[in-house]
């Protein structure tokens, strides 16, 4: 078997820095698209299974582009979706 290389993407942050997340998986949820991320690095003050979920919306190019997610009932809602869909994974 052939180890799968991580899908990595790179976003700038609010100082201009770029951040290296991994790819965990695309969702699709109450008719938006999300992405979930994780950081590749650990010396960022995040927890080592932290996931950073954003909402993909198009910018008046069409081009994705990854929103953060303001509203605490929605990251909620779309967080217990994605667990949902890593659990149904493991089994």
């Amino acid at each position: 078997m052939e180890d799968q290389m991580p899908n990595i993407i790179e976003l700038i942050d609010e100082n201009n820095q770029v951040i290296s997340f991994e790819h965990i998986m695309t969702l699709d949820y109450d008719g938006r698209e999300y992405i979930v991320l994780a950081p590749t690095d650990r010396d960022l003050d995040t927890e080592e299974d932290e996931v950073v979920i954003l909402r993909v919306e198009q910018d008046e190019n069409g081009d994705d582009c990854y929103v953060s997610i303001d509203d605490e009932d929605e990251l909620e809602e779309v967080f217990a979706a994605v667990n949902e869909v890593y659990e149904k994974g493991l089994q």
